[in-house]
Order: structure tokens, then C-alpha cells, then sequence
């Protein structure tokens, strides 16, 4: 930028008019924040903010006087009471977490058993049956019963099959088991009981155990082919081979009826039950009092 050269008189001239400039400038900025007098700022602000109009004007000192008192109570003066806030109430603590979800409590179900109706009486009684123990797989018998308030009209009642009965008199009477009832082992529930089931009794039982069984093993026999006369049975308590024919009477109660290639078959001399033995090659080898099974002699064999 060139310099200003003051020898030259408009140059100068240009100077003394800019700093005049400026002082008129700073003048009226004086003016107008602070002013020139105490009468030059009428109606005016005081630059610390406070109005000086009435001060200047009474003439009465510049120190304001302290606000008079205002009644609290007076009408429209509700805004100006101070606020007064209540004491916090006091609250224990919280005992649990209370920013965890809720959980619904337990409620443990309280199961209610019905009081069971009581069985009624039975209008009729049943005292004993005779026999209360058979076997299974026997033949028909008959069936003795006692009791009380026996009528013509009762009729025996064996797992729910109704039997002929012979009424003898109000304590007693009789049915006719058919051997089809008891083939099998178990109880069988016995009861009496009128056609229309109005009248009925109590409830005894009638036990069916299985049948003794012959305690042997057919492992051989001894003959030809068109006479088998003699069969070998092993006993499976003490292993001990017999040789036995038909009409023999195995340990005191199995009559020997048939013999066979194939099984020899018993009959229990007390109970009159069948038993078939089938042959078997599978015998105690462990035994040394056994013999191998005999081969049968044919009739074109060599003496």
C-alpha cells in the first residue's frame, strides 16, 4: 500500500478531516451512554439500570427508601406467599428388587379328596363256601354254601356266570361249577344274587391253584417199532433214571397210561388229571448214572 505523503496539502487536508471525524464520533457516543449533565438525562435509564427522574425532580436524596410492608392476606396477593413444602414421608425399603419383572406368587393347589359313599349292606349274607381251594383243570364239583336270609330266588353267581343252584333253606344251599369255570388258575368272585340283581349278598372267593405236576423227563425208550413197551423218565430233582411200563404208579400218585414215540402220558390218580410227557433228547449229560437214549430193536436185526 502507497504511504501518505503530508507535504502534499490535499493530502493533509484529507487527514485533519478524518480525525476530526473521529472526534465527533467519539463525542456523540460520549453523549449518548453517559451524557453532560445531570439535567441532559431526563426520563432516561441510569446506566447502573435504576430510574433517576423522580430523584432529580423532588429533589429528595438519591439512597431509595425500603418498599413498604404488603399484607400477604389481602385479596390477590396469593402469588406472594411463600411455598411450603411437606415433610417426605418416611418408607422402609423396598425388600426386593422392584425393577424386576413381576412373578405372580405360588399358589399351592389343595387337592380335595370326596368323602367315598359307604357300600350299603348287603340285604343277604354269605358266610362260608365248601371248598374255598380247587385245582385247576379238574372235573365238575359242587359247591356247598351257607349264609343267612336264603331265598328260592338267589342264584349262585361264579366271575359274573350265573350257575344252577338248588335252594335247600334259608341258611343253605348248593350250584352245580362246571369244570370250564375252573380250567384256569386264580380267584373267582362268589357271591349270590336274584335274576333282577335287586337282592344280592357279600362277596367270598374261590381260589383255583395250578395243578401238581409230574416231576420227570421222557429220554428214552426200550422196544421195536411195533411194540414200545417200556419208557426211561429221569427225575429232575435227584437226575436218577427209571424205567417205567404202562399201570405204573410214578412217585405215589402218576398213573402210567400210554407210552410212546412221541410222549408218555400219566394221569393224577387223586385229582384225575392228565399230564403228557414229550420225549426229549436234551437230558443231564453231567449225570454219569445216565444213559444214552436205547436204540429200538428192529425185528431183521441179528440176535
Amino acid at each position: 500500500m502507497q504511504a501518505t505523503d503530508i507535504r502534499n496539502p490535499t493530502e493533509r487536508n484529507k487527514l485533519i478531516l478524518a480525525g476530526a471525524l473521529g472526534i465527533v464520533a467519539l463525542l456523540f457516543l460520549w453523549w449518548t451512554f453517559f451524557g453532560f449533565g445531570s439535567s441532559s438525562n431526563k426520563g432516561g435509564v441510569h446506566p447502573a439500570g435504576q430510574s433517576t427522574t423522580s430523584v432529580a425532580n423532588r429533589g429528595v436524596p438519591s439512597k431509595l427508601s425500603p418498599p413498604s410492608a404488603v399484607d400477604l392476606n389481602a385479596p390477590g396477593q396469593d402469588y406472594l406467599k411463600p411455598v411450603v413444602y411437606p415433610r417426605p414421608v418416611s418408607a422402609p425399603e423396598a425388600g426386593r428388587n422392584i425393577f424386576v419383572y413381576y412373578e405372580p406368587p405360588k399358589v399351592e393347589k389343595i387337592t380335595v379328596t370326596p368323602t367315598p359313599t359307604p357300600t350299603p349292606t348287603p340285604p343277604v349274607l354269605l358266610a362260608t363256601i365248601s371248598p374255598a381251594n380247587v385245582f385247576a383243570r379238574t372235573a365238575d364239583f359242587t359247591l356247598e354254601i351257607s349264609g343267612d336270609k336264603i331265598t328260592p330266588q338267589l342264584r349262585v353267581v361264579i366271575d359274573n356266570s350265573e350257575l344252577p343252584t338248588r335252594y335247600i333253606g334259608p341258611q343253605q344251599l348248593t350250584a352245580s361249577v362246571p369244570a370250564a369255570l375252573i380250567a384256569n388258575p386264580g380267584s373267582r368272585p362268589v357271591m349270590l344274587r336274584s335274576p333282577d340283581g335287586k337282592v344280592y349278598s357279600n362277596t367270598l372267593t374261590l381260589s383255583v391253584a395250578e395243578a401238581p405236576k409230574p416231576n420227570y423227563t421222557y429220554i428214552g425208550i426200550l422196544g421195536t417199532p411195533h411194540h414200545i413197551d417200556t419208557a426211561i423218565l429221569q427225575d429232575k430233582g435227584n437226575k436218577e433214571t427209571l424205567n417205567v411200563q404202562r399201570g405204573d404208579l410214578l412217585g405215589g400218585r402218576f398213573r402210567v397210561t400210554s407210552i410212546s414215540e412221541k410222549e408218555v402220558v400219566v394221569v393224577d390218580s387223586n385229582l384225575k388229571i392228565k399230564h403228557s410227557l414229550g420225549m426229549t433228547t436234551q437230558g443231564d449229560r453231567s449225570n454219569p448214572l445216565q444213559r444214552p437214549t436205547p436204540r429200538v430193536d428192529s425185528e431183521d436185526d441179528e440176535p
